[in-house]
């Protein structure tokens, strides 16, 4: 076990804390969007409940913003960036402003109003998505590199995982990838394709590609190790900490859902290796997966 795993699994106390934040933060999002939502669709029961004076148009802003409060204290559980999490909650609380706008025309305002809010949510929402972009589209916790192999890796969301079978027979496979220090980590199933070619050979490629697995960039060539233990609970956390909607409830929930058919969840250490194997060993590695073989 390395130096990492030791550190982040000692400290009890660490995660104990964490844990109070995350809950904490969701409970106080939570709350503000029911607000928000409760001060939108009955302003006056709002009103009456907080003892306040009764303005509707008031009262449908102050929903509209405490929606984007609440959206930003939610989404800040997961993501990680701190301008996509602004431009995120903003374009929530403004978008429904000038929703409010646009109902609200007979209780006062200019006719421009809902069309200029409208159009400052359109320049937010280009915005957004160039941020995103430029992230790689992860909006997760990431660690950093400690080998110049592994960099490109850091933040990229997909790679082309290529195993091989036994007679040789290159076979890709996109995936979700995380990396920690000198090392990546992977996910799969034990009943997986892959997981039984890794069985067989755990020389591997990697590169970094489209969700569909098209390579966009040079191939890595590592060797995988089946993890357990605590190895196996830190690749799970580093995958959910980078892709927290993906690798914390959709792929955990699909695997379990599953599991009679396709057994547990199996995790992965990919080390990079020279071309030929640190033994120096040779191994009949491909540029690009051949055509076709894009499996599981």
């Amino acid at each position: 076990m390395n130096a990492t795993i030791r550190t982040r699994t000692a400290s009890g106390s660490g995660r104990a804390a964490h844990a109070y934040v995350v809950a904490l933060t969701v409970l106080a999002g939570a709350g503000m969007a029911a607000a928000g939502v409760w001060s939108l669709a009955a302003p006056r029961s709002f009103a009456d409940a907080v003892d306040f004076p009764y303005n509707e148009h008031f009262l449908h802003d102050l929903g509209a913003f405490q929606l984007g409060i609440g959206a930003t204290l939610l989404l800040a559980v997961a993501w990680r960036d701190g301008l996509a999490l602004a431009l995120a909650g903003f374009l929530v609380a403004n978008t429904v402003h000038a929703v409010n706008h646009a109902a609200d025309l007979d209780l006062g305002g200019h006719d421009f109003d809902p069309w200029g809010l409208a159009a400052l949510s359109l320049l937010v929402a280009v915005a957004l998505a160039m941020r995103l972009r430029e992230l790689g589209y992860v909006i997760g916790e990431v660690s950093t590199a400690a080998t110049q192999e592994l960099e490109p890796f850091v933040r990229q969301k997909t790679v082309l995982l290529t195993t091989y079978r036994r007679d040789g027979t290159p076979v890709g496979t996109p995936l979700s990838i995380a990396v920690d220090g000198d090392r990546a980590y992977i996910r799969s199933y034990e009943q997986a394709g892959k997981t039984k070619r890794l069985r067989n050979n755990p020389e591997v490629e990697v590169a970094p590609s489209t969700m569909r697995g098209r390579p966009t960039g040079p191939s890595l060539h590592a060797r995988a190790r089946r993890l357990s233990g605590a190895e196996y609970r830190h690749a799970a956390r580093l995958l959910e900490r980078k892709h927290p909607f993906l690798h914390g409830i959709v792929v955990p929930s699909s695997h379990r859902a599953l599991r009679s058919r396709s057994g547990r969840t199996v995790h992965f250490e990919l080390v990079p290796v020279a071309a030929g194997g640190a033994d120096g060993s040779s191994h009949a590695r491909a540029e690009m997966p051949v055509a076709g073989r894009t499996r599981r």
